[in-house]
């Protein structure tokens, strides 16, 4: 897998690279905890660093740096994440930013690799064309809630009510209320038959991909039912980075203060290495549940050589 990896973008001009796994700086991210170590010497100030839950906090400023088209395969760390056939907190994976080219490209290169890499019957769910559907379609076809129409958040919890789900009274935020719909009703039935592109993701979710309208540009593969893929056409808006920025970081601190979980502390200058990109999309991809899919087994550990759930045991 990895060979016929690094074959596919090699032949395509994209350029291999190998970034640091340790930060002293991340991209605020209030859903991701991150696991912290700290960097001693008898010469040098004591300094905390990160674990990185992706590569891009590196990649993105080779781009700005004019690297172009790039890729790399490398190893991830989540911490505070369940443990199971599905998760392990360190795991492989497939970030690559392709140079003037959307999310909508980046699906088609997607496909092209995949169809790279699904050869034999064992893979043939694997093998494109990918089935689409907008994060809309899903939610209306699989649960009738019309998000277009239900954009505010107590408009959208009494859906969830009605649907028999418990919203609690006192205010969450509409990706709150979203999310117990989605991961209830939506996620689990999508369908399965094909790898599958979800794509236009709600605007109230934040990241770092543009906005069109009430929607992102940004998708999610599924493959048999999983996550695999997660694409943005990147936002390269200074306001719109700052401000994205200015919110997740006001989120991360509310919520460590609760956890009492290690904040990374955010480069000043990151927004603005961002806004120098040039126009790019980009995926990352976890290959540990790729390659589970690949050779048709049903959890992480079939494949993973020492997963950490074997280490405590």
């Amino acid at each position: 897998m990895m060979r016929k990896i690094r074959s596919f973008f090699d032949g395509r001009s994209y350029l291999e690279v190998d970034t640091p796994i340790l930060s002293p700086t991340l991209i605020p991210e209030s859903t991701i905890e991150n696991f912290a170590t700290r960097f001693e010497n008898p010469f040098l100030p004591s300094v905390e660093l990160f674990l990185v839950p992706s590569p891009e906090v590196y990649m993105k400023r080779l781009i700005a740096d004019g690297w172009g088209s790039i890729y790399q395969i490398s190893h991830c760390f989540r911490n505070s994440e369940q443990i199971g056939p599905y998760h392990n907190p360190e795991f492989t994976m497939l970030e690559y930013y392709t140079i003037e080219a959307d999310e909508q490209d980046s699906i088609a290169i997607t496909e092209e690799l995949f169809h790279a890499l699904a050869d034999g019957e064992t893979a043939d769910h694997l093998r494109p064309p990918f089935n689409r559907l907008t994060v809309e379609e899903a939610t209306w076809q699989l649960c009738g809630v019309d998000l277009e129409h239900h954009q505010r958040q107590s408009s959208l919890a009494a859906e969830a009510r009605r649907l028999g789900l418990t919203v609690p009274n006192e205010p969450e935020s509409w990706e709150e209320t979203f999310n117990r719909i989605f991961l209830t009703f939506v996620e689990p039935h999508l369908p399965q038959e094909k790898p599958l592109v979800l794509d236009r993701y709600p605007a109230q979710i934040e990241c770092l991909a543009f906005q069109e309208g009430p929607w992102r540009q940004r998708w999610e593969l599924y493959g048999g039912g999983i996550e695999l893929a997660n694409c943005y056409n990147e936002e390269r808006r200074l306001s719109k980075i700052e401000q994205y920025y200015s919110d997740e970081y006001a989120r991360l601190v509310t919520k460590r203060t609760d956890s009492g979980m290690p904040i990374a502390d955010i480069d000043p200058d990151f927004a603005q290495t961002l806004a120098a990109m040039p126009r790019v999309s980009g995926v990352a991809m976890g290959l540990d549940r790729l390659q589970m899919l690949l050779m048709n087994r049903k959890s992480l550990g079939e494949v993973l050589l020492f997963p950490l759930s074997s280490t405590l045991e």
